[in-house]
């Protein structure tokens, strides 16, 4: 007999008060799968800022750590760029918060207005998915520019959700760090 453990619900992580992301799927084709779960961590992202003051999201809130979620917002949205667009689809646009004189400057230029900085990251994430509803394999490649060698949609996708899961785990400490906030 195969008795599966019953787990009480106060014994998992508590939710955000606001949460409005879609539950993920548990079952669905790669594609579908690959980008249900970057958008669900996108919205986590979204979400750890939520209700924060502008000028705290440049708060280095666990020194000696200088991250901020301002700094993680900058660097989210160069790396939407950098992956999807330089990367994989090739265009031709500048590097965001990028130079080869203050390449840090995503995590310590914190200069600029913070809602102006979620507005481009939500332009580049939309141009993310305008990249990846326009491809139509996981297989079709782009170039790496690091190194010349062939990256896949698939590739970019997973490397893209392992981004997120990573800054998301910073947000987490961040965000608590700033106003004892947490939730999953």
């Amino acid at each position: 007999m195969n008795v599966k453990p019953v787990i009480p619900e106060e014994s998992y992580s508590p939710r955000w008060a606001e949460d409005t992301r879609p539950p993920l799927p548990q079952v669905g084709d790669e594609r579908s799968m690959l980008t249900a779960y970057l958008d669900w961590h996108r919205a986590t992202f979204e979400l750890k800022c939520t209700g924060v003051d502008p000028a705290r999201l440049s708060e280095r809130s666990m020194p000696p750590s200088t991250l901020t979620l301002h700094g993680l917002l900058r660097h989210l949205t160069g790396v939407e760029r950098w992956w999807f667009q330089l990367n994989f689809a090739g265009d031709d646009v500048p590097m965001l918060y990028y130079s080869d004189d203050d390449p840090d400057q995503d995590f310590e230029r914190l200069d600029g207005d913070v809602d102006a900085a979620f507005a481009g990251w939500r332009r580049e994430c939309e141009r993310s998915r305008q990249i990846v509803a326009a491809t139509a394999s996981l297989e079709a490649t782009g170039t790496r520019i690091r190194d010349g060698q062939p990256i896949s949609l698939r590739g970019v996708l997973v490397k893209m959700v392992a981004e997120y899961a990573q800054h998301n785990g910073h947000a987490d400490l961040l965000r608590e760090g700033i106003d004892g906030a947490t939730g999953s």
